[in-house]
C-alpha cells in the first residue's frame, strides 16, 4: 500500500469539501500545544469524566483541561474574529458578555453581587456531557502569590465560602479553580471557574441569568 502523509493540523477534523488551499490567518500562529491538540482527530479525543475532573482540581493540575480539538479550533477563529472586530478579548468581555460600564468594584471582595457575573465558560473543556462549566467574572481582584503564580490562602478562603454559599444547597457535586496566571486566556478581568455534576437545569438558568454560551451562538466564519 502507498505510504500517506499524516494530514497538516489545519485540515484534520474539517469535511475534505470544505479544506482551505492553505493555513488559515487563525491558526497561522498556533503554539506547539494548540497545533497537537488541533491536528488530532475528534474520534481520538477523551472525554473528561468527573472522577478525573474532581482530581485534576485536587492536585492543582487544571492546565491538563483542553478543549476537544474541533472546539480549540472554533475558540481560535472566534478570537481571532474579536480582536478583529473589537480590537481585544476583553473589550468584547466587557461591552458583550459582561456589560459592565466600569470595573470599579463597589465594596470588598464578594461583599455586593453587582461586582460578580456568573456565565458559562463560552468554550468549554473536553468534559462528560454532564459536567456543566461555569465562569464567575469580578470587578475585583483575587490575590495571587507573585513567586508561585496560584492563589493566596486567604484569597482561596474567600473563593470557598462564596463557592458554598452560593452553591452549596443548590448543587449536590462542584468543583471551582482558578486558573494560573500563566494559562489565563482573559487576564484584564479577574475569574475563576466552577464545575457542576449533573446541576438542576432550573438553578442554572437562575444563577447565569439564562445565559448561552458563544460556542452555541458562534457560526464557522
Amino acid at each position: 500500500m502507498p505510504h500517506q502523509e499524516p494530514l497538516p493540523f489545519w485540515l484534520v477534523n474539517v469535511p475534505r469539501d470544505q479544506w482551505p488551499a492553505e493555513c488559515p490567518d487563525f491558526l497561522t500562529e498556533c503554539n506547539e500545544k494548540d497545533r497537537r491538540i488541533i491536528g488530532t482527530p475528534d474520534a481520538d479525543y477523551a472525554l473528561l469524566t468527573w472522577d478525573e475532573v474532581k482530581e485534576l482540581v485536587r492536585i492543582d493540575r487544571v492546565d491538563k483541561f483542553h478543549r476537544v480539538p474541533s472546539e480549540l479550533r472554533r475558540y481560535r477563529q472566534f478570537t481571532h474574529y474579536l480582536v478583529k472586530e473589537y480590537g481585544s478579548i476583553m473589550r468584547f468581555m466587557l461591552d458583550e458578555r459582561l456589560k459592565w460600564k466600569n470595573m470599579e468594584p463597589a465594596g470588598r471582595p464578594f461583599e455586593h453581587d453587582s461586582d460578580i457575573k456568573i456565565l458559562y465558560n463560552d468554550w468549554p473543556y473536553g468534559l462528560d456531557p454532564n459536567i456543566v462549566h461555569l465562569v464567575i467574572w469580578t470587578k475585583f481582584e483575587l490575590d495571587d502569590d507573585p513567586e508561585t503564580g496560584l492563589s493566596t490562602p486567604e484569597s482561596r478562603q474567600e473563593i470557598e465560602e462564596y463557592v458554598q454559599r452560593i452553591f452549596g444547597a443548590k448543587a449536590k457535586e462542584f468543583v471551582w479553580f482558578k486558573n494560573w496566571k500563566s494559562l489565563k486566556s482573559v487576564h484584564a478581568v479577574e475569574h475563576f471557574h466552577v464545575m457542576l455534576y449533573k446541576p438542576d437545569a432550573d438553578f442554572m438558568r437562575e444563577i447565569t441569568g439564562g445565559d448561552v454560551p458563544m460556542t452555541s451562538k458562534f457560526a464557522t466564519l
